[in-house]
Formats: C-alpha cells, sequence, structure tokens
C-alpha cells in the first residue's frame, strides 16, 4: 500500500492574508472562501495543495518545524520577481548542482524557493 502526499495544512492567524500570500507570490488559485474552517488552495501544475486553518490564540507561531519547499528552474530570477511583488529572500546558497533561498510567510512559517528539482544528475 503507498500513500501520496496531497494536501499541507498551515495555520495561520489570518487566514485571507495568508491564502493572498501564497496567491500572489507562488500562482496557487482559490477564491479564498472558507469552507469546513479552511481555505484551499490548489498549485496550477496539480502539486500539493495548501489548506488554510485558523490558528487557535494559544499556537506559538515561527517554531522552524516545517518548511515549505517550491521548485523553481531559476532561483534568482524569482528571487527578482519577488522583490518587485515586496516578498525578499535571503541569500542564494548553492549545493551540489542546485541552488535555494529562504524566506518566511505572513505566519512565519518557513519557506523555501530551490532549483533542486531541476538539477543534472551526472
Amino acid at each position: 500500500m503507498s500513500a501520496s502526499l496531497s494536501n499541507v495544512i498551515l495555520y495561520a492567524r489570518n487566514m485571507q492574508l495568508t491564502a493572498a500570500f501564497y496567491r500572489q507570490h507562488f500562482g496557487f488559485t482559490g477564491n479564498g472562501e472558507v469552507v469546513e474552517g479552511l481555505i484551499e488552495l490548489r498549485a496550477e501544475d496539480g502539486g500539493c495543495s495548501i489548506l488554510i486553518h485558523q490558528a487557535a490564540k494559544s499556537l506559538k507561531f515561527g517554531q522552524a518545524t516545517v518548511k515549505l519547499m517550491f521548485s523553481v528552474q531559476d532561483v534568482d530570477a524569482f528571487k527578482a520577481l519577488s522583490a518587485e511583488q515586496g516578498l525578499l529572500f535571503g541569500s542564494t546558497h548553492h549545493a551540489n548542482g542546485y541552488s535555494f533561498a529562504n524566506a518566511k510567510d505572513p505566519d512565519q512559517n518557513n519557506i523555501c524557493i530551490s532549483s533542486r528539482a531541476f538539477r543534472k544528475l551526472a
């Protein structure tokens, strides 16, 4: 038996703000409507969906337990476009034939853009 990852649930202080962030900067689609307590965002390429859930007041944000990694062919080009839209990534790092850079979403969740999926292996 196998299982495939289909959704990631993100807890948010402001569900609409977090949904807008992922629509604007990463091209997710969804109307922002809260259905069954969740806002569903779909990946344009059919990849993993994001479900935004209202966070409890007691939830502590910004603790690094999960990082969302988005595959992009050109990290520096994506960083430049993101900067024009107000999303600033940190330094570009290089490792084993690919590059990556990190940032945070409005709830301080760690996010990463990486060209790892596009690297050419010897």
